[in-house]
């Protein structure tokens, strides 16, 4: 298992949080994710056998936000 914190911009309140949290916990391989809206970013526990930074980064653009470095 793997830990990355991906920067989110465009989260504006608790339903932007509810959101991406969704989004990211429906992809097969994540164990865990916990999105911050004070921090704007996303602590993304996962299976890297199973999915790759990329494509945890294509599911939260495809929800609407953007990614920061």
């Amino acid at each position: 298992m793997q830990t990355v914190t991906l920067g989110i911009s465009g989260m504006t309140c608790s339903g932007c949080v509810r959101s991406v949290s969704n989004v990211l916990n429906a992809l097969d391989g994540v164990v865990k994710a916990d999105v911050s809206l004070d921090k704007r970013c996303a602590m993304v526990s996962y299976d890297p056998g199973k999915l790759g930074v990329e494509q945890l980064k294509r599911a939260i653009e495809e929800a609407g936000y953007e990614i920061t470095a």
